[in-house]
């Protein structure tokens, strides 16, 4: 268990240092945006030469004090992790470019986000910001969570090129946006939520553990194609954002566990989602 939680701190520490990278060295050189929180914190950084590193952490902390009183578990703590390592790696990094080209810098700033991104979110955290509101939102009903998340990161694009009169800038920002998306999607799974089934003989043991996190819990009566034997499967439904969770548990509680997970594109009825 300590084991889990220190590695799990490393690797988001680590993707907290390539986002920074990112930031500092690829677009805020260029003054490019990345998505979400970061991405109003640095157009704001842009238009009053605040610090950006500063505004980061300011726009984040309410986020953080939501998601700690809604949710309290190991996502939001390494979320904290998160947010705090990238604030103090964009003090201590060099702001200087690496690339001279937009599109380069666009390009491997995106990377670096979706790489920093998706290893975190793989080891059960996330890089803060729209991370934790959609864990929030998402737990509770089917939010389209994408589409708005599109729309706001939109505006803000179109208020840089506007204001800046350089509409290169704004594309190479969408740019960059899309391709942390696409690898995001690449490390991590694309959809906000997923079905799991679980087959185990320990189920009893591994129900109490679901039932402990508030996690709705479907029992199905299943036989063995080959053996003949009866046995149960749980079903559950959990956001992306609490995957890795629901994985280590699973893992530490019936290790022996068939596990098939699968992307769920959206729930009608009553389903407690947690």
């Amino acid at each position: 268990m300590v084991y889990q939680w220190v590695r799990s701190v490393i690797i988001v520490i680590l993707g907290s240092a390539l986002v920074s990278v990112s930031f500092n060295m690829f677009l805020i050189p260029h003054q490019l945006l990345s998505g979400g929180l970061s991405g109003i914190s640095m157009i704001i950084g842009y238009f009053t030469g605040w610090n950006i590193a500063l505004l980061y952490f300011i726009f984040n902390l309410p986020v953080i004090v939501w998601g700690l009183m809604l949710i309290g578990r190991k996502f939001i703590v390494l979320s904290v992790v998160s947010v705090i390592m990238t604030t103090w790696f964009m003090d201590i990094f060099p702001h200087r470019p690496l690339a001279q080209n937009e599109i380069l810098a666009a390009v491997t700033g995106g990377v670096l986000i979706g790489i920093g991104t998706g290893i975190s979110m793989r080891a059960g955290g996330s890089t803060g910001g729209f991370d934790i509101i959609g864990s929030i939102i998402t737990q509770k009903r089917d939010f389209p969570l994408g589409t708005a998340l599109f729309v706001l990161n939109g505006i803000v694009i179109v208020t840089l090129g506007y204001y800046k009169d350089n509409w290169d800038l704004a594309l190479f920002s969408m740019l960059s946006i899309f391709i942390t998306g696409k690898v995001l999607d690449t490390i991590h799974t694309r959809h906000l939520k997923v079905t799991v089934f679980i087959v185990t003989r320990h189920t009893e043991a591994l129900l109490e553990e679901l039932l402990k996190i508030q996690r709705g819990v479907t029992v199905l009566s299943t036989e063995g194609a080959y053996t003949k034997h009866p046995q149960k499967m749980l079903m559950t439904v959990t956001t992306r954002y609490e995957l890795e969770e629901l994985r280590h548990l699973i893992l530490r509680t019936a290790p022996d566990a068939f596990v098939n997970i699968v992307e769920t594109i959206g729930i009608m009825g009553q389903f407690r989602r947690g």
